[in-house]
């Protein structure tokens, strides 16, 4: 399997129109929609000795050509792991009926983002109930804890 030599792009903020071109660099996963949407690792770019990006399926394989202007690869987005709220406060926007919470979002290859989780007036009400659920919960099993056992 090809090491990755690049931290693989992630889709935040990447706008990609049909047809735009997509020019990975080397050791990135690229998508293939002439071969079906196959999924490969960037091994070789095009140069004056290949006219081709070759690929290579990242779990090992038989490798493929992809054009060299990049018209049918697509950037492969890297996956989010966990989303974690940021120690700053929320903000409700009465005219637009929305609160802003900012959150830092985890990707698997170790890169985060930060920004902000919107929710609707009613998403509020819902989490504020389920919230108030957990800190119930939480409460209980502390009391819990600490009352004295019978030997």
């Amino acid at each position: 399997m090809a090491e990755q030599t690049s931290r693989q792009l992630s889709m935040r903020g990447a706008e990609l129109t049909p047809g735009t071109p997509f020019l990975p660099r080397l050791g990135d996963l690229a998508l293939d929609l002439a071969k079906g949407g196959k999924i490969g690792v960037v091994v070789a770019l095009p140069s004056d000795i290949s006219a081709s990006y070759q690929l290579r399926p990242a779990g090992g394989g038989e490798d493929w050509r992809a054009r060299s202007d990049g018209r049918t690869l697509r950037p492969v987005p890297v996956p989010v792991t966990h989303v974690t709220p940021m120690k700053r406060d929320a903000v409700y926007d009465h005219r637009a009926q929305q609160a802003a919470v900012p959150v830092t979002v985890h990707y698997e290859d170790g890169s985060v983002c930060e920004t902000l989780l919107v929710l609707t007036a009613l998403q509020v009400e819902l989490y504020y109930m389920q919230f108030d659920h957990l800190i119930e919960a939480q409460e209980s099993t502390q009391e819990h804890e600490r009352s004295p056992r019978p030997c």
